[in-house]
């Protein structure tokens, strides 16, 4: 079986990447197959990469609310795709408002969240593999 695999990337303009890297790192810590696009994607471009890399989970970093201008057409294009890959968004501005009211997304991680609060929820959004 082949470990569970999720793309990682960084909407729009929003430049602040270390967020990205430390998350890239703790799921491949915690046995994960990590597919990093880093800055500056469209969410064209990251349900390409979705789709050629096979993945299980979408993760969005998201450190500035750009993510928020963005977020519609990706979870529109997912659709239109006809993926049925989860979207996780994580990042220093995601508040506990944010959690209860973005439509689309699977889960949503703040500032305080915990490393195995974050690797048992990805865990338990891939079904069987």
């Amino acid at each position: 079986m082949r470990p569970i695999r999720v793309l990682i990337a960084i909407l729009g303009l929003d430049q602040h990447e270390t967020g990205a890297l430390a998350i890239a790192r703790l799921l491949r810590d915690a046995g994960m197959e990590v597919i990093y696009l880093g800055r500056f994607n469209l969410p064209a471009a990251i349900v390409t990469a979705a789709i050629q890399d096979d993945v299980d989970i979408i993760g969005l970093s998201c450190h500035s609310w750009e993510y928020l201008h963005y977020l519609d057409e990706l979870t529109t294009r997912v659709v239109d795709a006809g993926l049925h890959i989860p979207i996780v968004i994580g990042g220093s501005v995601i508040t506990e408002a944010d959690k209860r009211s973005l439509a689309g997304v699977a889960a949503a991680f703040g500032p305080t969240a915990t490393t195995d609060e974050i690797v048992e929820t990805i865990e338990s959004l891939v079904p069987e593999r």
